[in-house]
C-alpha cells in the first residue's frame, strides 16, 4: 500500500514538472535554431552578453532558455571537430536531445535527475553548469573517480573553452599543490571527486591559518554525479 501511495505521488510530481519544463525546452529548441544564423563570433559573445545581464538584475531562470541554446548551438557546431580527451582522440559527434535539455533542467532546480546508461548524462551537466557558471561564484561537479573527473572536464571542456569558460579539475595524491588547486577553484567550472573535495574543505576549515591559505571559493552550485554511489 505505501508503495503504492509513493508511486502514485512520484509520478503526479513529475507529471508537474513535466508540465512546467516542456514548454521551456520547446522555447529553447527555437532559439537555438535562430542561433545557427549567428556567426561563431556572435554566439561566443553570448557569454559576456548573460553576465551583464545578470549584474542588471536578471536571474538564472531569466536566462536559461536563451543559455541552454547557447550550449546545444556549441555543441551542434562542434560536431565533426577532431578533439582530444585523456589521450583519445575523437570526433565531436553531440547534439543535445529534448530528454537531455530536461534533464538539465531538472539539474538546475536542484532535482535529482536518473537516466539510463547510454542517455548521456555527462552531456546533460553542462547545460546547468554553462547557466550557474556565469554567475562567476564557480560551478562544480563532484564525480566518483579521478579518471572520470579529468576525463569529463577535458571532453566537455571543449564546449566550455569554445564559450569562453575557463575548466578546472582537483586532483588527488599531492599531484597539487596549494596554489595549484586554488587555480582550479577558481575556474569557471571545476571538475574533481568527493573525497578531495571533502578533503579540501576540511583543510580550509581546520588547518588553513588564514583565508589566503585556503583553496576553495564561495560553495554555490555543485552536482554530484552518480549520488546513489557517492
Amino acid at each position: 500500500m505505501i508503495a503504492k501511495v509513493f508511486k502514485k505521488f512520484s509520478g503526479s510530481h513529475y507529471r508537474r514538472f513535466l508540465k512546467k519544463a516542456q514548454p521551456i525546452v520547446e522555447r529553447i529548441i527555437v532559439l537555438e535554431k535562430e542561433y545557427q544564423q549567428l556567426s561563431e563570433e556572435q554566439l561566443k559573445a553570448k557569454t559576456q552578453e548573460f553576465r551583464e545581464r545578470l549584474e542588471k538584475g536578471e536571474t538564472l531562470d531569466d536566462i536559461l532558455p536563451e543559455a541552454y541554446a547557447t550550449v546545444k548551438n556549441a555543441a551542434r557546431r562542434l560536431c565533426g571537430r577532431e578533439i582530444e580527451y585523456v589521450g583519445v582522440k575523437d570526433t565531436w559527434n553531440m547534439v543535445h536531445y529534448d530528454v537531455q535539455l530536461l534533464g538539465g533542467i531538472a539539474l538546475h532546480t536542484n532535482t535529482i535527475a536518473e537516466m539510463a546508461t547510454g542517455e548521456g548524462k555527462t552531456l546533460v551537466a553542462t547545460l546547468p553548469l554553462y547557466l550557474n557558471a556565469l554567475t562567476g561564484r564557480g560551478a562544480q561537479l563532484v564525480t566518483v573517480n579521478e579518471y572520470l573527473a579529468q576525463r569529463d572536464a577535458e571532453w566537455m571542456g571543449h564546449i566550455y573553452k569554445f564559450l569562453g569558460l575557463s575548466v578546472g579539475v582537483i586532483k588527488g595524491g599531492h599531484q597539487q599543490n596549494n596554489d595549484q588547486k586554488r587555480e582550479m577553484y577558481n575556474c569557471d567550472i571545476t571538475y574533481g571527486t568527493a573525497s578531495e573535495f571533502g578533503f579540501d574543505y576540511l583543510r580550509d576549515n581546520g588547518m588553513a591559518v588564514s583565508k589566503e591559505a585556503q583553496v576553495q571559493k564561495d560553495h554555490y552550485f555543485c552536482i554530484v554525479d552518480e549520488v546513489d554511489s557517492i
